[in-house]
Protein backbone atom coordinates (compact mmCIF):
# COMPACT_ATOMS: atom_id res chain seq x y z
CA UNK A 1 0.00 0.00 0.00
CA UNK A 2 1.18 3.75 -0.92
CA UNK A 3 1.80 6.30 1.24
CA UNK A 4 0.27 8.80 -1.37
CA UNK A 5 -3.20 8.62 -2.33
CA UNK A 6 -4.30 9.19 -5.60
CA UNK A 7 -6.26 12.34 -7.21
CA UNK A 8 -9.42 10.44 -7.28
CA UNK A 9 -9.14 9.09 -3.91
CA UNK A 10 -8.09 12.83 -2.25
CA UNK A 11 -11.04 14.02 -4.26
CA UNK A 12 -13.32 11.69 -2.67
CA UNK A 13 -12.38 12.38 0.88
CA UNK A 14 -11.90 16.81 -0.07
CA UNK A 15 -15.69 16.00 -1.22
CA UNK A 16 -17.00 14.18 1.80
CA UNK A 17 -15.22 16.57 3.80
CA UNK A 18 -17.20 19.65 2.01
CA UNK A 19 -20.35 17.83 2.46
CA UNK A 20 -20.31 17.82 6.07
CA UNK A 21 -19.23 21.24 6.32
CA UNK A 22 -22.97 22.78 6.85
CA UNK A 23 -23.97 20.04 9.46
CA UNK A 24 -20.72 20.85 11.37
CA UNK A 25 -20.97 24.62 10.83
CA UNK A 26 -24.31 24.39 12.12
CA UNK A 27 -23.42 22.42 15.11
CA UNK A 28 -20.74 24.41 15.83
CA UNK A 29 -22.18 27.06 16.00
CA UNK A 30 -25.03 26.52 17.96
CA UNK A 31 -23.90 26.95 21.75
CA UNK A 32 -22.64 30.78 19.82
CA UNK A 33 -26.18 30.97 19.34
CA UNK A 34 -27.50 29.55 22.37
CA UNK A 35 -25.11 32.53 24.44
CA UNK A 36 -26.23 35.08 22.82
CA UNK A 37 -29.77 34.54 23.21
CA UNK A 38 -29.05 33.88 27.22
CA UNK A 39 -27.58 37.42 26.95
CA UNK A 40 -29.96 39.55 25.02
CA UNK A 41 -32.67 38.04 27.57
CA UNK A 42 -30.71 38.25 30.40
CA UNK A 43 -30.43 42.39 29.19
CA UNK A 44 -34.46 42.53 28.59
CA UNK A 45 -35.01 41.24 32.23
CA UNK A 46 -32.92 44.31 33.33
CA UNK A 47 -34.60 46.09 31.24
CA UNK A 48 -38.15 45.31 31.63
CA UNK A 49 -40.85 47.56 33.83
CA UNK A 50 -41.35 45.44 36.52
CA UNK A 51 -44.71 45.93 38.33
CA UNK A 52 -45.81 42.26 39.25
CA UNK A 53 -42.77 40.64 37.56
CA UNK A 54 -44.72 38.55 35.34
CA UNK A 55 -43.55 40.18 32.25
CA UNK A 56 -39.71 39.82 33.38
CA UNK A 57 -40.71 35.88 34.11
CA UNK A 58 -42.21 35.53 30.86
CA UNK A 59 -38.71 36.00 28.36
CA UNK A 60 -37.48 33.22 27.76
CA UNK A 61 -34.18 31.64 25.30
CA UNK A 62 -35.66 28.96 22.92
CA UNK A 63 -33.08 26.66 21.67
CA UNK A 64 -32.72 25.53 18.11
CA UNK A 65 -35.09 22.80 17.31
CA UNK A 66 -37.26 23.69 20.05
CA UNK A 67 -40.33 25.46 19.74
CA UNK A 68 -41.41 28.84 21.84
CA UNK A 69 -44.36 29.27 24.19
CA UNK A 70 -47.44 29.39 23.34
CA UNK A 71 -48.72 33.17 22.86
CA UNK A 72 -45.08 34.63 22.75
CA UNK A 73 -44.00 36.65 19.85
CA UNK A 74 -47.09 36.94 17.88
CA UNK A 75 -49.81 35.09 19.37
CA UNK A 76 -48.57 31.67 18.33
CA UNK A 77 -46.01 28.99 18.62
CA UNK A 78 -42.61 29.33 16.62
CA UNK A 79 -40.35 26.66 16.51
CA UNK A 80 -36.77 27.72 15.83
CA UNK A 81 -34.48 26.43 13.15
CA UNK A 82 -31.33 24.61 13.10
CA UNK A 83 -29.37 28.20 13.17
CA UNK A 84 -32.05 30.31 15.01
CA UNK A 85 -31.75 30.89 19.22
CA UNK A 86 -35.30 33.11 19.94
CA UNK A 87 -35.87 35.33 22.27
CA UNK A 88 -39.28 36.13 23.49
CA UNK A 89 -41.57 37.78 25.83
CA UNK A 90 -45.32 35.92 26.78
CA UNK A 91 -47.21 33.43 27.50
CA UNK A 92 -50.24 31.99 27.88
CA UNK A 93 -50.98 33.99 30.88
CA UNK A 94 -48.52 37.36 29.73
CA UNK A 95 -50.22 38.69 26.63
CA UNK A 96 -48.29 42.12 27.30
CA UNK A 97 -44.99 42.26 26.38
CA UNK A 98 -45.70 44.21 23.00
CA UNK A 99 -47.74 47.12 24.42
CA UNK A 100 -45.01 47.76 26.98
CA UNK A 101 -42.45 47.53 23.84
CA UNK A 102 -44.29 49.65 21.28
CA UNK A 103 -46.76 51.54 23.95
CA UNK A 104 -50.34 52.39 23.39
CA UNK A 105 -52.52 55.28 23.10
CA UNK A 106 -52.88 55.56 26.21
CA UNK A 107 -49.30 54.26 27.88
CA UNK A 108 -45.87 55.27 26.18
CA UNK A 109 -43.21 52.94 24.41
CA UNK A 110 -40.72 51.50 27.52
CA UNK A 111 -39.25 49.60 24.89
CA UNK A 112 -37.07 46.58 26.42
CA UNK A 113 -36.33 43.72 24.11
CA UNK A 114 -35.09 46.02 20.81
CA UNK A 115 -32.60 47.84 22.86
CA UNK A 116 -31.48 44.66 24.55
CA UNK A 117 -31.12 43.09 20.96
CA UNK A 118 -29.15 46.13 19.98
CA UNK A 119 -26.51 45.64 22.97
CA UNK A 120 -25.80 42.03 22.53
CA UNK A 121 -25.80 41.78 18.33
CA UNK A 122 -22.19 43.28 18.15
CA UNK A 123 -20.81 40.79 20.48
CA UNK A 124 -22.66 37.96 19.25
CA UNK A 125 -21.91 38.16 15.41
CA UNK A 126 -18.59 38.34 16.90
CA UNK A 127 -18.92 35.48 18.23
CA UNK A 128 -20.68 33.52 15.77
CA UNK A 129 -18.59 34.26 13.30
CA UNK A 130 -15.43 32.83 15.65
CA UNK A 131 -17.86 29.76 16.10
CA UNK A 132 -17.74 29.84 12.06
CA UNK A 133 -14.48 29.98 11.30
CA UNK A 134 -13.24 27.35 14.23
CA UNK A 135 -16.50 24.68 12.83
CA UNK A 136 -15.38 24.89 9.10
CA UNK A 137 -11.46 24.84 10.23
CA UNK A 138 -12.29 21.20 12.19
CA UNK A 139 -14.38 20.41 9.12
CA UNK A 140 -11.57 20.73 6.74
CA UNK A 141 -8.74 19.13 8.87
CA UNK A 142 -11.39 16.17 9.48
CA UNK A 143 -11.43 16.87 12.79
CA UNK A 144 -15.29 16.67 13.02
Amino acid sequence: MSKHKSLTQQSKELEKRLLAIPEVVRKGVQPALIKGAEETAAIARALVPVEEGDLKESITVTEPGHTTPAYAEGGGKRTASSNQALVTAGNENVRHGHLQEFGTVKQEAQPFMRPAARLVKPKAQRRISRAIGQAIKKAAEGKA
